[in-house]
């Protein structure tokens, strides 16, 4: 069977749905493409609090915030595909995918991906040791307590300090399982500071700052973890071994923002965008954690509904950026997003600095823009708000932070 839309969404989680509702509003013909049974992706299975909150003004859980979401979807003309994996995006603008009744064609005028991240595995990691039952990341665990009501363990160690394995973490403790701490091979944690509070301290779970899983053991399933500390370098220091009888190892070591099928666009870890959502192939935008991991899901759905807005315009001739001025990472940061800027548009950037600052300023240069923050982190996103701007010669700016006394 052959297709034809104005805009197609590949994804249906919190971006793909806010996305298409978006592409919806400004006049398009959209169809949403998702490989699970249902939209939603993970946050199906994050039955905890704290969603919602910048987009809804309401305090939801993962569920919750998908639902109304979906009911706002319901309400347009949007053409959801569930069961359907898109094998080729090809330069033409055509999808292939395929579900239970074959392989099928969409011709469109515009796509945006909201592919969103998978999570980086065990195996990435290069511990040496044996391959044993117990392993898991910390989304299959999640997976396998909040959908499938199945037990995975009877006392867990958790390796990174992700929001996923501090909020793991607590939820395995709920369940009756022993959870000997977290370990985390940076100075500071991976996650928000909220989550290491609520997930952590509240229930006195050991937090293990510059240590690092060195060997681990077992017999057929898990039965033993080592964990050393590391120096400023991450090198191991010796003799500061530590021994952990557990039968479940859980990984929260990071996402990877996930770019296929599409092979022919910029990229870095993610997609690189522009503040419009716009790739570096015109009639491609990306929105979401598959261009950069993002704290809240909140954030992911408002940059889906900027996707879906500027896409539905490009597709009917109404969007074509004259002018992109490129953001340049400067001094003390990591991560930045985007890396282009049309200056007749607004930008919201995020930025995550690439060290603890008790109080940071940041610069964006030379636009004049300074913004002070207090315990500025790596682990927590700032974001910063610039007004459309009119400067023909400007081809560049830079974002940078500097420690304030």
């Amino acid at each position: 069977m052959k297709y034809e839309a104005d805009v197609v969404i590949l994804g249906g989680g919190g971006g793909g749905m806010a996305a298409a509702k978006a592409a919806d509003k400004n006049g398009a013909n959209v169809i949403l493409i998702e490989r699970e049974e249902e939209n939603g992706g993970v946050l199906n299975q994050c039955i905890h609090n704290g969603f919602g909150i910048h987009y809804y003004r309401k305090d939801l859980t993962g569920p919750e915030f998908k639902e109304t979401l979906q009911e706002e979807l319901e309400h347009t003309n949007v053409k959801v595909l569930n069961s359907a994996f898109v094998l080729d995006v090809s330069k033409d603008k055509q999808l292939t995918f395929v579900n239970h009744k074959g392989i099928h064609q969409i011709k469109t005028k515009a796509l945006v991906m909201a592919t969103g991240a998978r999570e980086r595995h065990f195996n990435s990691l290069a511990v040496p040791g044996d391959r044993v039952a117990g392993i898991f990341t910390a989304g299959v665990a999640q997976k396998y307590i909040n959908l499938q009501n199945l037990k995975p363990a009877n006392s867990a160690l958790i390796v990174g300090s992700g929001d996923i394995g501090l909020i793991m973490a607590r939820r395995l403790h709920l369940e009756g399982i022993e959870v000997k701490g977290v370990v985390e091979i940076l100075p500071y944690p991976g996650g928000l500071e909220r989550n290491v509070q609520q997930c952590l301290r509240d229930y006195n779970i050991p937090l293990y700052l510059s240590h690092t899983v060195t060997r681990v053991e077992g017999n057929k399933r898990l039965g033993k973890v080592y964990v050393s500390q590391v120096d400023e370098n991450r090198q191991i220091i010796p003799n500061t071994e530590k021994v952990f009888n557990v039968d479940a190892l859980i990984t929260s070591v990071g996402l990877i923002p996930l770019t296929d099928p599409v092979k022919f666009v910029e990229t870095g870890p993610g997609f690189i965008t522009s503040n419009t959502n716009q790739t570096s192939e015109d009639w491609i935008f990306a929105a979401g954690n598959c261009t950069v991991v993002f704290d809240l899901v909140d954030y992911v759905s408002r940059e889906g509904e900027k996707a879906g807005k500027y896409a539905a315009l490009y597709a009917q001739k109404q969007y074509f950026p004259e002018q992109k001025v490129k953001v340049k990472k400067g001094k003390n940061i990591n991560i930045l997003h985007p890396m282009y800027i049309d200056p007749n548009e607004r930008t919201k950037l995020y930025l995550r600095v690439s060290k603890t600052f008790k109080r940071a300023e940041v610069r964006v240069e030379p636009l004049g823009i300074k913004l002070v923050e207090e315990e500025a982190r790596p682990s927590e996103m700032i974001e910063i708000s610039i007004k459309p701007f009119n400067d023909k010669n400007l081809k560049e700016i830079e974002v940078s932070a500097h420690e304030l006394g």
